[in-house]
C-alpha cells in the first residue's frame, strides 16, 4: 500500500510538471524574442507563431513574437542587427529583404555581414494567375494574347520592389512578351482588381489566389518554382510550359552577427525538430508555403547565391526605388 501511494505521488508530480507552462520550468532563462517585420495575420507572422508555440519545449524557454512592421521587412532587420548576440533575439525574414532590397535601397544593415544564419524554415514560389479579363487557355495562350494586345499587357503584384515584381520581369524576359508592372499596396487590392477585370494577370504568392482558384473565380496558370507546388500538384511550372524562368523564395531565421557556434547549433537543431511534425507541415502547407528546413551553412549559401542571382534582372529592369 505504501509503495502504491509513493508511486501515485511521483506520477502526480510528473503529470503536474508536464502540465506546467515552460516558463515555470525554466524561470532562469530569459524569453527568446522572435522579431517579425510584418503585421499580425500575414503568412510570415503565422509561421512565426507556429514556431514560437512549438519551440518552447526543445529550447526550454518562452518564445515571444514581436511584430515590428514597416518598409517591407527592412525596418526589423535594422533593429535585429543591433540586438545582443546572445541567442535570445532572432528575426524571421522572407528572402526579399535580404536578396532583393540590397539592389534597390540604401539599407542600414548588411544582409550578409550583420546576421548569423540559423535555419531556413519554409520555401515558396509564386503563381501566375489569370482573371476574367484574360482569355481562356493555358499560359502560352494568355501570353500570346497579351503580346497581341500590348495596351492590356499588365501584371499586378502586391508591391513594387518585391520578389513577385521581379518574378514578373523574369517572365517578361523569358517569354518575350513586354509586360508592364502594376504595383498595389498589398495583395488584397491586387486580387480585387484581378477579379474585377482591371488587370488580366497577377504574379504573387500562391496564398493570395489559391482559394479563388479552387473556387473557380480565378485561374492559376503556372507556378514559378523548379518543381510543382504541393498545394497545386495539377498546375505546371513555367519551365514545364516552355518558359525558361524560375523564381523561388524562402523564409529564414537569423540572429545578430557573432552568435557563438554552440548557440547556433542549439537553435537550429530545435527548429529542425519542430518542423518534422506532420501537423505543423500541414498547417504551413495550408497557407501556400512548404516546410523545408535547412541548416545554417546551407541557408547562408542560399542567401548569397540568391543575392547574386537577382542582381542582373533587377538592374536590367531599370526599376528605381522611390
Amino acid at each position: 500500500m505504501l509503495k502504491r501511494r509513493v508511486f501515485n505521488r511521483v506520477a502526480a508530480t510528473m503529470a503536474l510538471a508536464a502540465a506546467l507552462p515552460m516558463g515555470a520550468l525554466a524561470q532562469d532563462k530569459p524569453p527568446l524574442k522572435l522579431l517579425v517585420g510584418f503585421a499580425p495575420g500575414g503568412s510570415v507572422d503565422v509561421v512565426a507563431r507556429l514556431l514560437a508555440e512549438r519551440l518552447r519545449l526543445p529550447l526550454g524557454q518562452q518564445v515571444i513574437v514581436e511584430n515590428k512592421p514597416g518598409a517591407g521587412g527592412r525596418l526589423v532587420l535594422g533593429e535585429a542587427k543591433r540586438a545582443p548576440a546572445d541567442g535570445n533575439t532572432l528575426v524571421i525574414s522572407p528572402s526579399g529583404a535580404l536578396v532583393i532590397s540590397p539592389w534597390l535601397y540604401h539599407l542600414n544593415y548588411d544582409p550578409v555581414k550583420d546576421f548569423t544564419p540559423i535555419a531556413r524554415v519554409v520555401t515558396f514560389d509564386f503563381a501566375v494567375t489569370a482573371g476574367p479579363a484574360a482569355p481562356a487557355g493555358d499560359i502560352r495562350a494568355v501570353l500570346n494574347w497579351l503580346k497581341a494586345n500590348p495596351a492590356r499587357a499588365n501584371y499586378g503584384t502586391s508591391g513594387a520592389g518585391t520578389v513577385p515584381h521581379f518574378a514578373g520581369v523574369l517572365l517578361s524576359q523569358a517569354s518575350g512578351v513586354p509586360l508592364t508592372h502594376v504595383a498595389y499596396k498589398g495583395g488584397a487590392p491586387a486580387v480585387s482588381d484581378l477579379l474585377g477585370g482591371q488587370i488580366p494577370i497577377m504574379v504573387d504568392t500562391i496564398s493570395e489566389t489559391i482559394e479563388h482558384h479552387r473556387a473557380g473565380r480565378l485561374r492559376i496558370l503556372a507556378v514559378t518554382g523548379n518543381a510543382r507546388s504541393p498545394a497545386l500538384p495539377d498546375v505546371a511550372t513555367l519551365k514545364e510550359s516552355g518558359i525558361d524562368a524560375t523564381a523561388e523564395a524562402f523564409v529564414g531565421l537569423f540572429a545578430p552577427a557573432g552568435l557563438p557556434a554552440d548557440k547556433v547549433k542549439r537553435l537550429s537543431d530545435a527548429i529542425a525538430e519542430v518542423l518534422k511534425a506532420p501537423d505543423l507541415q500541414a498547417r504551413i502547407r495550408e497557407i501556400g508555403l512548404n516546410a523545408n528546413y535547412a541548416g545554417p551553412q546551407q541557408l547562408g549559401e542560399t542567401q548569397v547565391a540568391d543575392l547574386r542571382r537577382w542582381e542582373r534582372p533587377i538592374k536590367a529592369s531599370g526599376y528605381k526605388a522611390e
